[in-house]
Order: structure tokens, then C-alpha cells, then sequence
């Protein structure tokens, strides 16, 4: 599956770009570079945090790493170096396997889900959104007992694009499920 995402991008999207964006080089076409899953962890027990990381390694196939906090938060009690989640960073064939997963099975297995707006003020390379229902996951749905207590999946998927519009023209090419304001009033 992944190599027709491959496929696609070089034999078809790559031409609709060009004709849509004007580009000096070959080179300045955008493509997706990687897409992070992260969980947030807001307390620093060690049965959520090492359930968060199996749950990023059975969803990925690939090690997660613990993140750590960067300045100490007096309110929330939490010391500098705490662990404060865990992180993947998926790139090439891993990337294009885990975003045919999204949009082929979990997309549909999530409640009430219509899509994502794109009003919302983001940078130009970047779409963040959460995923609230982590048991779409195959692999997580076996294990309730395990990962019942899980936060939300934050992922963020990371383009070379020069503006929103670039960004929003790539995913909607793959098919991501993205709103448009006109579809919002109606």
C-alpha cells in the first residue's frame, strides 16, 4: 500500500502541483517529511508513561522515546527532566504505512467524525491534530486492560511547503479528510 502512495506522488500528484503552484525548481515540490505521534503524559506515573510507550511502539512499529520537561513547573509539582510523554518520529516507508493506516482504517472506526477544519490558524508546513479514540488502533483494541487509560494521540505531519495552501492541496490529494468553510455553514 504504501508504494502506491509512492506511486501516486511521482507519477500524478507531482504534475498537479506544478500545474496548480508555480516552482522554479523540481526540487521546491512539496512532499510530506515525517509525521510525529506524541503522548502527553500530565502526571509522571510510570504505568501511564510505559503504557503510552507500548502503545506508540505497537501502533508504529518502531522504539518510542520518553520526553522529558525543560523547565520546572511549580503549579503542577513537575521538576526539570521529569519524563512528560513519549514520542515517534516516523520518515519514509514507515511514514507512508502508518498514513495509509490513518486513512484507510482508522478514519472510519472513529465516532462521529466528519473531518478536519482547515480555519484554523497553523504554520505553513505543518497539521496538527488529536485523535481522542485510540482504540481504532488494531493492535491497541486487543489489549483493553492495558491501555484503557490512555491520553489523547497528538500527530503532526510535517511538509516542505512554501504556504497553508500547498499543505491543504497535498493532504486533500491523498485523500485526508479536511473541511473547508463552505462545507462548515452548511
Amino acid at each position: 500500500m504504501t508504494n502506491t502512495f509512492n506511486s501516486f506522488y511521482i507519477k500524478t500528484l507531482k504534475y498537479e502541483l506544478c500545474n496548480k503552484f508555480t516552482y522554479k525548481n523540481i526540487n521546491q515540490i512539496p512532499k510530506v517529511k515525517k509525521i510525529i505521534l506524541n503522548f502527553g503524559c500530565r502526571t509522571a506515573e510510570i504505568k501511564q508513561l510505559t503504557a503510552s510507550l507500548l502503545a506508540l511502539e505497537l501502533i508504529t512499529n518502531q522504539r518510542s522515546i520518553i520526553t522529558t520537561t525543560k523547565s520546572p513547573n511549580i503549579l503542577l509539582k513537575i521538576k526539570k527532566g521529569n519524563p512528560s510523554g513519549c514520542k515517534v518520529t516516523l520518515r519514509k516507508t514507515q511514514m507512508l504505512s502508518f498514513f495509509t493506516k490513518l486513512i484507510i482504517n482508522i478514519f472510519p472506526k472513529v465516532k462521529n467524525f466528519n473531518g478536519f477544519s482547515t480555519l484554523k490558524k497553523s504554520r505553513k508546513n505543518l497539521f496538527s491534530f488529536e485523535l481522542n479514540e485510540t482504540f481504532a488502533f488494531n493492535e491497541l483494541e486487543k489489549n483493553y486492560y492495558l491501555f484503557n487509560k490512555l491520553n489523547k494521540l497528538s500527530i503532526t505531519i510535517v511538509a516542505d511547503c512554501s504556504s497553508q495552501k500547498e499543505l491543504i492541496f497535498l493532504l486533500r490529494s491523498f485523500q485526508f479528510p479536511l473541511i473547508t468553510k463552505s462545507k462548515l455553514q452548511a
